[in-house]
């Protein structure tokens, strides 16, 4: 039986750091499952890689078709920005395991959708001082820094993640403080739920 991992951890925790890491482990050979945006893309994303950037029109009439699973709206200095999972068919558990990038929110859809015992949470956590100057970094490589942008993410992610909610999914961190050591936790927690 197949899994859906899903790796969560506020902005700048290494979320994409740690699914690549996870992707190229080929002992743990898992399927990517990339999810939805209408936001803009930024420099060095690639359609379809890091998600499926959609327009708001598009949003819409993918939400009409009865196929979307969870969506999620921010209020950023840019305007609303949409965020969605599809059930398009990148799943299959008869596939293998999976590894997507979520929220909170969304692994709570997920795993209401698709079952408590095939959606697994993988949360990262990172100190705020290191993720704050990893925003900063990632912002300023940008074409048009906005660092109110910044602030509104660190800050909503405080709100987003609070020790309440995670103790209430019963969710516990990984570390993110050495990326080897951090993937190396993570793959063995893949390799020995599959032994079960």
């Amino acid at each position: 039986m197949g899994r859906l991992y899903c790796l969560l951890g506020k902005s700048s925790a290494g979320k994409d750091t740690v699914f690549a890491r996870l992707m190229a482990d080929k002992s743990l050979g898992l399927n990517s499952v990339v999810t939805y945006t209408t936001r803009p893309q930024r420099s060095g994303e690639t359609d379809g890689r890091e998600y499926h950037f959609r327009s708001v029109e598009a949003f819409r009439e993918l939400k009409e078709s009865g196929r979307m699973i969870e969506s999620r709206t921010y209020h950023t200095v840019f305007g609303d920005w949409h965020y969605f999972t599809m059930d398009d068919g990148q799943v299959d558990f008869a596939g293998g395991d999976y590894l997507l990038i979520g929220t909170l929110e969304s692994y709570v859809a997920l795993r209401d959708y698709y079952g408590q015992d095939k959606v697994i949470p993988v949360y990262l956590a990172v100190d705020d001082e290191e993720r704050l100057l990893r925003l900063i970094r990632r912002e300023k490589a940008q074409a048009k820094p906005n660092y109110r942008e910044v602030c509104r993410r660190f800050l909503a992610d405080e709100e987003d993640f609070t020790e309440e909610k995670l103790a209430e999914l019963g969710i516990t961190p990984h570390m993110n403080i050495d990326l080897d050591a951090c993937a190396a936790e993570i793959s063995e927690r893949i390799l020995r739920a599959r032994q079960k």
